[in-house]
């Protein structure tokens, strides 16, 4: 998955101001502890970290984004 599609994705799911202040606060226990950012930075693959988000918030992302 491109960057440009994970933010796309994330920004569909929870609004760009929400997703922003996920991406940067939120620590996903499938990241290691790690935020969204801090897992770009570090390099993990953003298809793994959407797996992450999908894991933590199964509620709120639609099937068809899975």
């Amino acid at each position: 998955m491109r960057l440009t599609d994970f933010w796309g994705r994330l920004g569909e799911v929870f609004g760009s101001s929400y997703a922003r202040s996920i991406a940067a606060d939120h620590s996903f226990a499938e990241l290691g502890g790690r935020t969204i950012d801090e897992a770009i930075a570090q390099g993990v693959e953003t298809i793994t970290i959407w797996r992450a988000v999908v894991a933590a918030y199964p509620d709120r992302v639609p099937s068809r984004l899975r």
